[in-house]
């Protein structure tokens, strides 16, 4: 029988032999990464022709739109992101949190500037809670595009697209506490099957329209802006639709390595995307009135309800690769002190990256199905698309150019000009997209702002409270020590202290002395110490010092990506050192510790309830602990 850390151990080098760049790993690539972008096909274009931007429908404009959206994606996904940002892993690891870590880290020697690495903090954070806006909208828009397919078959059929698209939703968030391992299987072909038949149904119309491809030449692009000045940014934010999903590309780079993200960017989903593009170009050029739905219209009638579900699939496989990140960056978070402690579901025995947050999970189903009610149309939902994930764009770039001048020693000059320039893209496109704001942009705008307070609120109080109980802590040294004089009964068996210090004595060992007057023959005091890289070496997981009479004093070391198992800890530590720590006579205390508004300075009355609110509903200690509930003793501390 493999133990825990044998089988993180298979699984970590499962995942180390998928950086290989082999078809089967393109494809899952594929499944897990291509998703978002990969069907912004379903509205990205539709929505650059809407009259409501101002622009005339003529041939040069189409020619011009097809032009900004091939640049964009060359420049902005192929260059800024699989050229460079790709490079920037942390320990194979990536997205946004893993940036700011390894721009953290590549700064922390840095003497005299402790602005900077304030900096770096604030723009991972709020990266991060920008993610969450788009977590919400995603699901919404693509499901709801794919399902308005069926207003092309049938248009007597629209009264039903709204119902249907809550049933998609309500049964996706419903089946995500299976875990998605099974369906995983899946997502590669399909997504595989859905970039060959949109790429051959879009090359079909550029055959019939081959002029169309003079939307390759940048200068139709920069006409365009110049011509239509007075509605450019308008379309601008209809054009970064395009773009969406090319943070993902990094977002999930640690499931299979750069390399395969590259060459399924290169060969299968650009290529692909491209064509379609121009595809729904050539359509609309030879016939104008396809303009309502040009994705749906490339294909012959009796394809049309396939490709309405296979649209469906491929749109609920985009919702899942935006859900699972969000269930990522909620445990990441809450292991680098930004969010409480929630219930974490580990839904695979081998792959550590398959959690289920049900917290997470039903608050952005409730928020999903509330878009969808109130905006009613992928139209509609397009106006708040977009503003979150450009300023995403925006931190990510500006935290790579820290890691590549700091980490990677690039020339400065060269740094600096890049930055600018991709910075100088990224605004624009952030400009472009805050005209939507009214229109429905301030609604993600307003859950980034949301969560960015929870996070600040909470890594404010927790450091508050940790600096209240440093006023209060008792050295354990020289407590041990007068133990020796006056040593109270012994009982049989393993007593585990978890405390976040590991030089004071816990709260909890401390009400077990006053309380039962016994101590264990064997007491293990132990602090778990999250770190600020995905994975800790298992030479410097455990740090232990004996401090006599069969008391230890021990340091567990985690990453961000890995499960605090404290059981395990003490696995680790009994075969390290020779103890015997039998699992039945092993008794976990914790102490659940409440910050009165007295020791949380700086903070105003709101600040003071959400924390307070945070507090009482964190979640369990042996929840997050791994802790087995029938040896947990659990006391309260005021601090």
């Amino acid at each position: 029988m493999k133990t825990k850390t044998q089988k993180r151990a298979a699984a970590a080098a499962e995942a180390s032999s998928h950086h290989a760049s082999g078809p089967l790993v393109m494809i899952a690539a594929l499944g897990v990464v291509f998703g978002d972008i990969g069907t912004s096909p379903l509205y990205a274009f539709k929505e650059t022709l809407n009259p409501a931007h101002g622009v005339s429908f003529t041939p040069e404009a189409v020619l011009g739109l097809l032009s900004l959206i091939f640049w964009g994606l060359m420049f902005v996904v192929t260059l800024k992101y699989v050229v460079f940002v790709l490079r920037a892993d942390h320990d194979g690891e990536g997205g946004i949190l893993a940036l700011e870590a390894l721009a953290s880290n590549a700064v922390g020697g840095a003497s005299g500037r402790p602005w900077l690495w304030a900096a770096i903090g604030l723009l991972g954070l709020l990266g991060a809670s920008t993610f969450y806006g788009d977590s919400l909208i995603t699901p919404a828009i693509s499901i709801l595009s794919a399902v308005e397919g069926l207003e092309v078959q049938a248009p007597g059929l629209q009264p039903f697209v709204i119902p249907i698209t809550i049933v998609i939703l309500i049964a996706f968030f419903t089946v995500q506490r299976k875990g998605t391992g099974a369906v995983g299987k899946i997502f590669g072909p399909v997504m595989l099957l859905w970039f060959v038949v949109i790429a051959l149904g879009g090359l079909w119309q550029v055959m019939q329209q081959p002029q169309v491809l003079a939307g390759l030449d940048p200068r139709r692009a920069f006409g365009f802006l110049v011509q239509h000045r007075g509605q450019s940014l308008a379309v601008l934010g209809a054009v970064f639709l395009a773009f969406t999903g090319g943070e993902a590309l990094y977002a999930d780079m640690g499931h299979f390595g750069p390399r395969p993200i590259r060459l399924a960017w290169l060969f299968i989903a650009l290529p692909a995307l491209m064509l379609n593009y121009f595809g729904q170009g050539a359509l609309v050029l030879a016939n104008p009135a396809a303009i309502d739905n040009p994705f749906f219209r490339l294909f012959p009638g009796w394809a049309v309800l396939p490709m309405v579900i296979l649209a469906a699939m491929a749109t609920v496989i985009a919702s899942q690769a935006v859900v699972s990140g969000a269930f990522s960056l909620t445990a990441q978070a809450m292991r680098m002190g930004y969010l409480p402690r929630m219930r974490v579901v580990q839904t695979s025995g081998d792959a550590i990256g398959q959690i289920y947050v049900p917290t997470v999970n039903w608050l952005l189903m409730v928020g999903v199905l509330l878009l969808v009610l109130g905006f009613r149309s992928s139209d509609a939902l397009s106006a708040a698309y977009g503003i979150a994930v450009s300023i995403t764009m925006v931190t990510t770039t500006l935290l790579t150019g820290v890691v590549a001048y700091r980490l990677w020693r690039w020339n400065r000059v060269a740094v600096v000009i890049g930055v600018l320039v991709f910075a100088a893209v990224d605004v624009t496109f952030v400009v472009a997209n805050s005209l939507k704001i009214i229109q429905g942009g301030w609604l993600t705008l307003a859950v980034a702002a949301l969560v960015m307070v929870i996070f600040t609120t909470w890594a404010k109080g927790r450091r508050l409270g940790l600096k209240a109980a440093e006023a209060e802590r008792l050295p354990l040294v020289p407590f041990i020590h007068s133990l020796e004089a006056h040593m109270p009964h012994r009982v049989r068996g393993t007593a585990v202290f978890l405390n976040a210090d590991a030089d004071s004595v816990p709260h909890a060992l401390l009400h077990n002395l006053k309380h039962n007057q016994v101590l264990h023959e064997q007491v293990i005091v132990m602090r778990v110490l999250p770190c600020n890289t995905p994975r800790v070496d298992a030479r410097q997981r455990i740090e232990s010092q004996s401090l006599g009479g069969g008391m230890w004093v021990v340091t567990a070391r985690h990453g961000y990506m890995e499960t605090p198992d404290v059981p395990e800890f003490i696995r680790i530590l009994a075969y390290q050192q020779g103890l015997a720590c039998e699992s039945m006579s092993t008794s976990y205390f914790v102490s659940r510790t409440s910050v009165t508004d007295e020791h949380l300075p700086g903070m105003n009355t709101l600040r003071r309830a959400l924390f307070s609110w945070l507090q009482r509903n964190a979640g369990r200690a042996s929840d997050y602990f791994e802790l087995p509930g029938n040896r947990l003793v659990e006391m309260g501390q005021r601090t």
